[in-house]
């Protein structure tokens, strides 16, 4: 009962940076959508409000936003596929290689 478990404190390091990578990767897709998108929106309607411009630019700037915001999406998504593929491709060094 008095066996001490011993963890590879460098397996556990390496899984935690893997899990900040990708977790930067979230704030970073998701700052790459919603920043478009919100940022066309109002300047759209400060164009509108300010400038007496009609509510075409309110519009435009929805589909501006929208369009930003699916350009964001995707490359985020090959950023996504290429750090997948950067994990997939690194080879697992050891010792004790039984073949």
């Amino acid at each position: 009962m008095g066996e001490k478990v011993s963890l590879n404190t460098e397996a556990v390091m390496r899984g935690y940076v893997k899990v900040l990578r990708y977790l930067v990767w979230l704030t970073q897709l998701g700052l790459s959508v919603a920043a478009p998108l919100v940022g066309f929106i109002l300047l759209g309607v400060w164009l509108h409000n300010s400038k007496g411009w009609g509510g075409w630019t309110v519009a435009v700037g929805v589909l501006l936003g929208i369009l930003g915001a699916i350009g964001g999406l995707y490359d985020g998504f090959k950023t996504l596929h290429r750090m997948m593929q950067a994990d997939e491709e690194k080879p697992q060094f050891g010792y004790n290689k039984h073949d």
